[in-house]
């Protein structure tokens, strides 16, 4: 899914960007990646109650995940602190794969949470503290958290009215936020609230909502990168 590509790679690249490059970031990504496959497996074990469906995938990304974690963490090991947070996001996505009901709107927020702590744990992975790059885990923060509301409005609850408000508002809230990181910022989150104003309602197919929030991501990025920094 393009959201789920974008919500791996662009905290990852922020904080990367931000903090600087360290040759410990490529077996982070790594681990990222077969991590998120990893979850992804496990979840559907726990949705579908039949573990042995998805045993072969656990069994290829778990030991990928493990292995590639487990060198970034020898390197680094305060990464471990980031478990506290991890742990209980992670608990949220489990009960609603348990129930069956994954795209509720508190485990979408859950999963964007998890995404942007990418952002410090990047930049620990640099050698750099999560304070210096707490602009930056703020902006992506708040770009994911609206992507869950205007995604919503395009396709799962398209026509909902309570749902559009929600997203309209939202993001008018966070273009405050947004111009106080840096002013371009705050510009293209003006723009985010013009597409979640304008568009919900218009007859998009699902792909193109997916390219077009992939090249909101890439505004984002350039801009948060470019201007906000810690």
């Amino acid at each position: 899914q393009h959201g789920a590509w974008a919500m791996l790679l662009v905290p990852y690249l922020v904080g990367v960007l931000t903090a600087g490059f360290r040759w410990p970031h490529l077996p982070l990504l790594g681990a990222w990646l077969a991590g998120y496959l990893l979850s992804y497996y496990v979840l559907q074990a726990v949705k579908s109650r039949r573990p042995r469906r998805f045993r072969a995938q656990v069994l290829l990304y778990g030991p990928v995940t493990a292995l590639l974690g487990g060198l970034v963490v020898a390197v680094r090991p305060q990464l471990l602190l980031y478990a506290f947070a991890y742990a209980p996001l992670s608990a949220v996505n489990v009960w609603y794969a348990w129930r069956r009901r994954e795209r509720a709107l508190v485990n979408d927020l859950a999963s964007v949470a998890q995404s942007c702590l990418m952002v410090p744990v990047a930049a620990t992975v640099a050698g750099v503290g999560a304070g210096e790059v707490a602009g930056a885990f703020v902006a992506v923060l708040l770009y994911f958290t609206g992507t869950v509301f205007y995604v919503k409005t395009m396709i799962r609850e398209r026509g909902r009215v309570g749902y559009r408000r929600a997203s309209v508002a939202y993001h008018a809230l966070a273009v405050a936020p947004a111009a106080w990181l840096s002013l371009p910022l705050g510009v293209v989150f003006l723009a985010l609230l013009a597409r979640a104003w304008v568009l919900p309602g218009r007859p998009l197919r699902p792909v193109r909502v997916g390219l077009l929030e992939t090249a909101a991501s890439l505004v984002v990025l350039v801009t948060v990168v470019a201007t906000v920094g810690g």
